[in-house]
């Protein structure tokens, strides 16, 4: 007997049910202000927790700003890196791939040190827990086998 397509629907849903899908987040640096100066984005990040697989996402003007990916050194010092590592499109995206301290900064000249320059942490990707398996049809009735086959041998004996 075939299953019906809503049939194969529920069947493959419930074996991916017990599955944790874990689905990553996508961050507007800046949100409705977007990467540009007179922003605090210390402040911005203050209350996010970044996780391996999110998304960055700088948007901005073109021409008027870029983003450089730096170290925490170049960071503090607002050290431009050379041109050809900008990104430039206006709305860069990038991939949170690797936990640890991420540092951006906009190698326009003076932005970096009018504030433009964001840190953070990003954590390693957590799975919610795991459901306790459901207990075995069995495990509560611990004679039931032995007293079907009984009742059935007395019943087609």
């Amino acid at each position: 007997m075939a299953l019906s397509p809503l049939g194969m629907l529920l069947v493959i849903a419930t074996i991916l049910l017990p599955f944790n899908i874990v689905v990553a987040k996508e961050f507007v640096v800046g949100d409705d202000h977007g990467w540009t100066i007179g922003f605090d984005y210390a402040a911005w990040a203050a209350d996010k927790t970044f996780q391996v697989g999110d998304l960055l996402v700088f948007k901005y003007a073109v021409g008027k700003h870029n983003v450089f990916k730096v170290n925490g050194t170049a960071f503090q010092s607002c050290t431009i890196p050379p041109a050809s590592e900008a990104l430039t499109t206006g709305s860069d995206r990038i991939v949170l791939a690797i936990p640890g301290r991420k540092w951006y900064i906009c190698g326009v000249v003076g932005h970096c040190n009018a504030g433009q320059k964001l840190v953070i942490t990003v954590q390693p990707q957590t799975l919610p827990p795991t459901p306790a398996p459901a207990p075995s049809p069995f495990q509560h009735r611990p004679h039931f086998g032995r007293w079907i086959p009984k009742k059935l041998f007395t019943i087609f004996h």
